[in-house]
């Protein structure tokens, strides 16, 4: 470990807590209606999408009605997308004559964009035409981000609201996520990295001379958009193969930073959203913290374990002091990969500027961790407020059980209910990724995909249903999940990671919202200081080692322990 690398992460943390109440702030007038700055220009346009689609902005929906219209709508997005892959070789915009997209395939691609998730068992410029990339996938990337938002934001007013019946509008938070915060910022976005050098065309392709004479042909396409909403919308599926490892897509340091914090700005922004909500922003700095607590855990064992290197270069007479530097671009390093590898499975993104199969044992397991513990670490834009005000609710009922109180949040009696649902929600998640992988492990079907043996291979398995089902989408390299079997299983993971998560967590926001706020006493917990993130993040880590320690151990602890004794996988 270096001054340098630590002074990467640290200027990264500043820049992160400095936009939080910009946005935060700006968030919160789009969703309360408030005059903006874009309200001139994007008012009208926002009208007249509710005049086109018949949606009454001022009529607000019971969480059952929000909840069937988010499901109605993501049903028939994921179709249309499986639809355009099918078409694609008889669809116009197709340059490089792309064949259509095979079944299994497919739906695996339609259920990832649906889902936020935005796996890829495909290489993006080999297999995907324009139109797909850009009226299929970007569009995805837009509304699953907005879906996201929305749902957070119709939780909080769970929370904020007392004796209402009501949540919000789906149809209006929707529009408002999409046209005020999300096309303004990724075209700002768009125009940046074009500016450094990523590529927006709808040319084919380009070929060039080598310095070895020898002829190559470099795709391109319309990057420059879909990377923008790529990071902001915390989608992360990549125009290109090697995601942002390629420069294309990632040409220089600069961008390299700016693509970290635009995966967490968003995220990081609607902690601040849920403080003026409630009326009290020390409230989301308290979530914050415990983000920010776990994620500074997590980079520091990465970039540690990431800088000793392998020790086995000991044996071959290798000086490995300089770190491990396998399946890393030299143009970042390993303090600017760790950082990234760990920011990436922090949010719900799945962008990645190194083979996270190649870290060390121990600088991989931490990107597991992070997608493990339910992507609630900033997480993925609105899915990962929510996943830790689920969290939240579980601290406090254990707060609540060691001192004999019914627990409160913000004033809010947290019943049977709102318990039941928070471990239905937090629960289906172990159960994709536990069970699938169980499964893979010991069927033919499911071994037959893995490059490596022993727990490395395990580790591999174990990754991509993790990564499915919390919605993150980063892969280890050495699995070839193109398969029907992994195509179909992964699918179903990211469809439970969404849906039966975000079910639950709106029959929390409609029972909240219902109830009347208590007033504060001596004895209701404080939920804004340091001994409530203490809680929360004691409650989080004991969740996550209870359900996931024994496959950790079976895979990067034991593959670490087996290293050190000289054995390699």
């Amino acid at each position: 470990m270096t001054v340098n690398g630590w002074i990467q992460i640290l200027v990264f943390l500043a820049l992160v807590v400095a936009v939080t109440r910009p946005l935060g702030g700006f968030m919160t007038r789009v969703f309360t209606g408030e005059r903006t700055l874009l309200s001139p220009i994007v008012g009208p346009v926002e009208r007249g999408l509710y005049r086109l689609a018949g949606v009454d902005e001022r009529t607000e929906q019971h969480w059952v009605s929000y909840a069937v219209s988010m499901l109605l709508f993501s049903a028939a997005g994921m179709l249309l997308l499986y639809a355009l892959q099918r078409l694609q070789a008889v669809l116009p915009l197709n340059p490089q004559g792309m064949a259509a997209v095979p079944a299994d395939l497919a739906f695996n691609t339609a259920a990832s964009f649906t889902t936020n998730t935005n796996w890829q068992n495909y290489g993006g410029e080999t297999t995907m035409g324009h139109l797909v990339q850009m009226a299929g996938l970007t569009f995805h990337n837009y509304v699953s981000a907005a879906v996201g938002i929305a749902l957070a934001v119709a939780l909080v007013r769970g929370f904020a609201r007392a004796s209402s019946r009501t949540v919000g509008n789906f149809w209006v938070d929707l529009t408002r996520a999409t046209l005020y915060v999300l096309l303004p910022l990724c075209l700002v976005y768009a125009l940046f990295l074009v500016w450094q050098g990523v590529p927006q065309t709808l040319a084919g392709s380009v070929d060039a001379t080598t310095l070895e004479g020898a002829r190559q042909t470099i795709a391109l396409g319309p990057v420059a958009s879909q990377e923008a909403i790529k990071m902001l919308g915390t989608n992360g599926g990549g125009f290109f193969n090697a995601n942002s490892a390629h420069p294309f897509e990632n040409p220089n340091a600069l961008t390299n930073l700016v693509q970290m914090l635009s995966i967490f700005a968003l995220g990081a922004g609607l902690t601040n959203l849920f403080g003026r909500m409630v009326g009290d922003e020390r409230q989301g700095w308290a979530i914050l913290a415990a983000m920010g607590l776990l994620f500074v855990a997590g980079v520091t064992i990465a970039y540690w374990a990431e800088a000793q290197g392998n020790p086995a270069f000991a044996a071959l007479g290798i000086d490995g002091s300089a770190g491990n530097m396998e399946g890393k671009e030299t143009r970042f390093g390993i303090a600017a990969s760790a950082l990234f590898a760990t920011v990436t499975t922090a949010a719900s993104c799945g962008a990645v500027n190194a083979m996270h199969d190649s870290f060390m044992p121990l600088g991989g397991m931490v990107p597991m961790i992070n997608m493990m513990l339910g992507e609630i670490i900033v997480g993925g834009v609105g899915a990962g407020l929510y996943g830790m005000l689920l969290f939240a609710i579980v601290a406090l009922f254990v707060a609540g059980l060691m001192v004999g109180r019914t627990p409160e949040y913000l004033g809010k009696k947290l019943e049977a209910k709102e318990v039941k649902m928070t471990m239905l929600a937090i629960l289906c998640l172990p159960l994709m990724m536990l069970g699938f992988t169980a499964a893979a492990v010991v069927l033919d079907t499911g071994t037959a995909s893995m490059a490596n043996a022993g727990p490395h291979g395990f580790s591999e398995a174990l990754y991509a249903y993790v990564s499915g089902a919390a919605n993150n989408g980063s892969a280890f390299g050495g699995l070839s999940g193109n398969t029907p079997w992994y195509n179909v299983t992964l699918a179903i993971a990211m469809l439970v990671g969404r849906f039966l998560v975000i079910v639950p967590m709106m029959a929390i926001a409609g029972s909240l919202a219902a109830k009347t706020r208590a007033t504060a006493s001596a004895g209701t917990f404080p939920t804004h200081d340091g001994l409530f993130v203490g809680l929360l993040v004691g409650v989080i880590l004991i969740v996550g080692g209870l359900t996931f320690f024994p496959a950790l151990a079976l895979g990067p602890v034991v593959e670490h322990l087996a290293m050190s004794a000289g054995t390699l996988f």
